[in-house]
């Protein structure tokens, strides 16, 4: 019975984020709209967000004193608010755990600011392995 009401409570403290796992595919069709911005193709953003979160936007990883979040893996240093961090520049103005969900139109907002500000090479994944043989990160269903 101790165990029972201990996980009713963690379900109310915590309850479930929706979360998605894309597939090449489905992320293609949402992020069609970026394909160029800052000069990145489709395929280019396709191929760094797989190396990057697996296309999971639960993805959480730890990274030098930071938590990187999400699809995008915003980090809590600069671009959202956490508690772990407080004094975060937050400079696109939310919270990280809204990266988390599967409504990705906000971590898409922010994508753009640190596309602005740092370039596709914020993400360590895009210079490595997404500059050449990109016709992988095709979708045929577009």
């Amino acid at each position: 019975m101790r165990s029972f009401v201990s996980l009713f409570l963690v379900g109310i403290l915590f309850p479930a984020i929706p979360a998605k796992q894309f597939t090449k595919c489905e992320l293609s069709q949402l992020l069609k709209d970026i394909d160029g911005y800052g000069g990145i193709t489709l395929p280019e953003f396709i191929c760094t967000m797989f190396h990057t979160s697996g296309y999971d936007t639960q993805a959480i990883v730890e990274n030098n004193g930071s938590t990187e979040y999400g699809l995008f893996q915003i980090s809590n240093k600069l671009w959202c608010k956490s508690s772990q961090v407080p004094q975060s520049r937050n400079i696109c103005g939310i919270s990280c755990d809204k990266f988390l969900d599967d409504d990705i139109t906000d971590d898409i907002m922010c994508a753009k600011k640190i596309l602005d500000i740092k370039g596709i090479d914020y993400w360590l994944a895009h210079k490595a392995l997404c500059t050449e043989k990109l016709e992988q990160w095709l979708c045929e269903k577009l």
